[in-house]
């Protein structure tokens, strides 16, 4: 479980968060949507250490981030699991040395262990056998699947997923939030998405949460996003045709 309260952030004299709170519980799939400079990323950032909030606390199953000292904050950081925007494969390194790579980085593994754990997590996603193959010569889809597997490598109880779904066509979308949901059931993971797509919204959002010019205005399931009566969270909603003919 994470939570954040009352998370504020500015850069110079713009608010970007206003006084966020929220709880994300873990074995669902927590969204966080809103319009573009609305602050999702930032509080992202702020959630896994990259950016410092000005005020508020965020807490991993009761342990504060930031008031913790350095040993514990690298020990949560060790907890967590990442799939940034677009893949962030070394287009240098094989499949396999991609997903290998946080291994290398923080543990002390004999090779034949982490090269183990590599193809277990490669096979999980549906990439059996393609440890050789270099990002060039594999697909959008397959790229986002070892962002998955190298962000699930460490066996993380936290899991981040920014935009995993940008750039691909929507078949290929619906199957990495189905991946996505599974492994965060499977393995009891507090998964947190930012994203922009509907789709993912009302298929597996179980709590989501919608930013407004910095605020929360808005959080519930995806059984209850179609029923809200706040406007801006209408106007976002129902701007996307397919959400259209679902208005009440």
């Amino acid at each position: 479980m994470i939570q954040i309260q009352d998370i504020k952030k500015a850069f110079g004299e713009k608010a970007v968060l206003k006084g966020v709170s929220s709880t994300f519980q873990k074995g669902q799939t927590n969204l966080i949507i809103g319009g573009s400079g609305t602050g999702k990323s930032v509080l992202m950032k702020t959630m896994i250490g990259l950016i410092k909030p000005d005020s508020g606390r965020v807490l991993y199953d009761g342990r504060e981030f930031y008031e913790s000292g350095a040993e514990v904050q690298q020990a949560i950081r060790r907890e967590m699991g990442v799939l940034f925007q677009g893949g962030a494969l070394f287009d240098s390194q094989t499949v396999e040395q991609n997903v290998r790579f946080p291994l290398d980085m923080l543990t002390n593994q004999p090779m034949d262990e982490k090269q183990d754990r590599v193809a277990a997590c490669l096979k999980r996603v549906g990439l059996e056998g393609t440890g050789n193959r270099m990002p060039s010569e594999i697909s959008g889809g397959m790229k986002k699947r070892v962002g998955i597997a190298r962000a699930i490598v460490m066996n993380p109880m936290y899991l981040f997923c920014d935009e995993p779904n940008s750039g691909l066509d929507p078949l290929t979308a619906v199957k990495i939030d189905a991946l996505i949901q599974e492994i965060t059931e499977e393995y009891d993971i507090t998964t947190v998405i930012i994203t922009h797509d509907m789709n993912s919204v009302m298929e597996i959002g179980q709590n989501i949460v919608f930013l407004y010019q910095g605020d929360k205005l808005w959080e519930g399931g995806n059984e209850d996003i179609v029923r809200s009566t706040v406007p801006e969270l209408r106007e976002f909603l129902f701007a996307n045709k397919l959400l259209r003919e679902m208005e009440p």
